[in-house]
């Protein structure tokens, strides 16, 4: 019998004869990550456990990115024992403030991810890197302590559904409504502990941007992973960037899944996630008179220079709404000189947004956009859960940055069209 692309890379990573769904399996990890929020408790635990000496140098990566620049003394405290951790222990993947970017951008940025690789990490979105050909999924910081000191880890093989997308996506559709879509249809719960395989003629059309921000919010949906099977896409983005040997995997034609959901892009237009689940969606067509106080256009969801373009090129000679605030986060440092040399954060600052660093900021609630009571948010981030942004009285809703730099504009839930019909 066949296997799916994620259960191939989950058996080249352990000593057994067979593998099959439901099967608890102990893996090596190529890439072991924490941040400043998760690792801090894992290192706790390393400690704990008599733990002198990482597995592997070269293969725990370190990123202070939620709460950094430092927002007070308990997030200095955090980001204090993971510097002195990454020291210690000589950590190659270790990134300082001036040179750090939010995780799951960093990480494919930097070639540090690869494809094939089995990737863990103590943050839920580390499913990002899926969108190479590589099993990524989030763990604990009691796993993450374990792996640190072992290089493995232990997993039940998950059963994989296939999403296969066809058809051409329409203007302003990107990979964020598609996975809003697919999480609106399915639910929160309705690809739990499964994988969530990405194919179909339309896959071939979308760019690593697109297919990042779609694997990152499979966790959304419940799913343990989300993965494409790699392309020319694959082979354009990680062959300047990889630093070390990497393989290609595919399911096999006979492969086995619990689901197939068969999705016709060219029927989707812009969604929009409304509070408090990211399943809760609607077409922008749907969304109504929503007035906002804030958009977010950042994250590891839709942080990327991509996207930066794309709201740029709504934002050129206009200016957010009174008394809306828009705050543009570029995810990693490369990210934000690419806006510089392009003249996008120059757009952004005549548009009247804020500029901030690399960081993980206010999609958890953590600082740089804090919501009040009463208060609604448009973001391209990837959670809207009561308080997810701050006060539990606030709102979050879900777009992608088309729909975000729009929505500042005119101070409402808006369409991108909206805009085009009113010049």
């Amino acid at each position: 019998m066949g296997m799916t692309i994620t259960e191939k890379i989950l058996f080249q990573h352990t000593d057994i004869g067979e593998i099959h769904p439901g099967m608890l399996i102990n893996a090596r990890a190529d890439i072991v990550l924490g941040n400043d929020v998760t690792a801090p408790l894992a290192i706790g635990e390393f400690k704990k456990a008599g733990g002198r000496k990482v597995f592997d140098r070269d293969r725990v990566v370190l990123i202070p990115d939620h709460f950094t620049p430092n927002k007070d003394i308990a997030s200095a405290q955090q980001c204090k024992v993971l510097r002195n951790f990454a020291k210690e222990q000589k950590i190659t993947h270790y990134y300082e403030v001036g040179e750090v970017g939010i995780e799951h951008a960093l990480l494919p940025e930097q070639g540090i991810v690869l494809p094939g690789d089995l990737v863990i990490g103590a943050d839920s979105h580390t499913c990002t890197y899926g969108a190479l050909g590589t099993f990524a999924t989030g763990v604990g910081s009691t796993d993450l302590a374990a792996a640190m000191l072992t290089g493995k880890v232990w997993f039940k093989v998950p059963e994989t559904m296939k999403i296969i997308f066809y058809g051409s996506p329409g203007k302003w559709v990107s990979g964020k409504d598609l996975i809003l879509y697919i999480i609106g249809l399915i639910g929160v719960d309705g690809a739990l502990y499964r994988a969530m395989e990405f194919t179909g003629e339309t896959v071939g059309k979308l760019t690593m941007a697109d297919r990042l921000t779609i694997a990152n919010m499979v966790i959304e949906a419940g799913a343990k992973n989300g993965i494409f099977m790699p392309d020319e896409v694959t082979k354009e983005y990680v062959q300047n960037r990889a630093k070390r040997s990497y393989t290609f995997y595919y399911s096999d034609p006979d492969a086995t899944y619990s689901e197939v959901i068969e999705i016709d892009v060219s029927k989707i237009e812009p969604q929009v996630a409304f509070p408090h689940l990211p399943s809760n969606v609607r077409g922008i067509n749907e969304a109504g008179d929503v007035r906002i106080d804030q958009v977010v256009i950042g994250s590891c969801t839709n942080g990327r220079i991509e996207d930066l373009r794309v709201a740029a090129s709504i934002l050129k000679n206009r200016e957010v709404a009174p008394y809306v605030r828009l705050i543009i986060i570029p995810a990693t440092r490369e990210t934000y000189r690419a806006a510089l040399r392009e003249g996008l954060l120059e757009i952004f600052l005549d548009a009247k947004a804020v500029i901030s660093t690399p960081t993980c900021g206010p999609c958890l609630g953590g600082h740089m956009g804090i919501l009040a009571d009463g208060e609604r948010a448009v973001a391209t981030t990837n959670r809207n859960f009561v308080g997810r942004m701050g006060h539990p009285g606030s709102e979050v809703y879900l777009t992608n940055p088309a729909v975000a730099a729009a929505s500042a504009i005119l101070g409402r839930i808006a369409s991108p069209e909206e805009l085009r019909h009113k010049s």
